[in-house]
């Protein structure tokens, strides 16, 4: 994780674990609107008001079919409880200075739904998104665009329809859709999905030129290597079969995806520059760390002489070979030395592990994010006085502190 000062962004971050919640920049300021699950008015309200100054708008969802959605009272569950999703709008409008809308899904009766659309719209939100499917139904379903129609007839805000991915294939399709619905505007999701320059109008770009394009802001803003292969798995849908595809699917780190695409040099320049800023912004936590009191029987424990400050950088280590642990573990087999053994300590969503080796201990101060980053950490420091890493090495990359 960096921080808004080297990225020039906006960074919302759980201060537990240095998790970045929410990132944007003052660039799509005005147009990126949040959307937000819940089933609490006051906490919606409270969460709108911490982003309100670095986005367009605050989108209550209100369609999301999935169960973590639905046993929470959130997403699709709120259109059987049309009091308390206006209870919640109605909260979130008074709160905010900036448009308020709602993304529902239809019921199963054309009436109860254009009923439920008004009740809504009397909250004062600026305009309803609906999906036209029921909560049971899914995209082999044909979207019910005379529902959507039949609402924005009823409405007197703006109606955003949403459903139609199956039949957009160019840009005029957009258009259509529209036309056929008689909304305001259109909400896409699966199709841009798929490849998000289904917005220009005079054609689509090649998908590979917009796999790049996408790669080189996911570098430049240090994305997760999970999200920015999710996010390319559902542009490649069939390509993943081919041998570029399949090379793809096997890749764990962002390094290894932007060299299938020719862009491995410009990754790993950007991530050298990074590395030497990452640790202090990453050390975000460390005022939360000051509460792992010092003076604990666990932490006093590990203040001995094999201890240093090191922070595990995922991108470092391409390869399943090059990561601490498996060092590590074939050094021992090599010098036919007992396995390593780790015992890792947890305070709140913040851990701290140490290996045991060779009769020696070896631990890193830096509280990680989760298990796996604490024990790779403590496996660093290890290789530090097995003079597998040397301190040029670790200052260059940012892994101590």
């Amino acid at each position: 994780m960096l921080s808004k000062k080297t990225l020039e962004s906006v960074d919302f971050i759980d201060k537990s674990d240095a998790t970045v919640v929410f990132r944007t920049c003052s660039r799509e300021k005005h147009n990126v609107v949040l959307q937000i699950g819940t089933s609490d008015p006051e906490r919606a309200a409270k969460a709108a008001q911490v982003v309100e100054q670095d986005v367009a708008g605050i989108d209550i969802n209100m369609g999301c079919p999935k169960d973590f959605s639905l046993k929470g009272g959130m997403g699709a569950a709120l259109l059987f409880h049309p009091d308390k999703a206006c209870a919640i709008l109605s909260a979130v409008v008074s709160a905010v200075k900036i448009p308020v809308t709602c993304k529902i899904r239809v019921l199963q009766d054309i009436d109860d739904t254009v009923a439920l659309c008004k009740k809504l719209a009397a909250t004062g939100v600026a305009a309803i998104c609906v999906h036209g499917r029921t909560i049971n139904e899914r995209p082999m379903h044909s979207n019910r665009n005379h529902f959507i129609k039949a609402i924005s007839e009823a409405l007197d805000i703006p109606v955003i329809a949403n459903g139609g991915s199956k039949e957009i294939k160019v840009f005029e399709d957009i258009i259509k859709f529209k036309n056929i619905t008689g909304c305001s505007s259109v909400m896409i999701a699966r199709t841009a999905e798929k490849n998000c320059s289904i917005f220009k109008r005079d054609g689509k770009l090649e998908l590979f030129t917009v796999i790049r394009d996408y790669l080189r802001h996911a570098v430049d803003y240090d994305n997760v290597a999970p999200n920015t292969k999710y996010c390319i798995q559902n542009m490649l849908q069939n390509i993943q079969e081919t041998e570029q595809g399949k090379l793809f699917l096997e890749s764990t780190s962002l390094q290894q995806i932007c060299d299938l695409w020719e862009l491995g040099d410009y990754c790993r320049q950007k991530q050298k520059k990074m590395n030497y800023l990452r640790f202090e912004e990453r050390d975000v936590v460390y005022n939360d760390q000051k509460r792992i009191k010092l003076n604990s029987a666990d932490e006093e424990e590990s203040n001995y002489g094999n201890s240093l400050k090191c922070m595990y950088i995922r991108s470092l280590y391409p390869r399943p070979e090059d990561l601490p642990k498996t060092k590590l573990l074939n050094w021992a087999k090599k010098h036919n030395k007992p396995l390593p053994k780790y015992h890792t300590e947890q305070f709140e969503k913040l851990f701290k592990s140490t290996v045991t080796f060779d009769n020696q201990k070896y631990s890193s101060s830096f509280w990680e994010k989760n298990k796996r980053w604490a024990e790779q950490g403590s496996a660093i420091v290890c290789l530090h006085f097995l003079k597998v890493y040397d301190i040029d090495y670790m200052k260059m990359n940012g892994i101590l502190g």
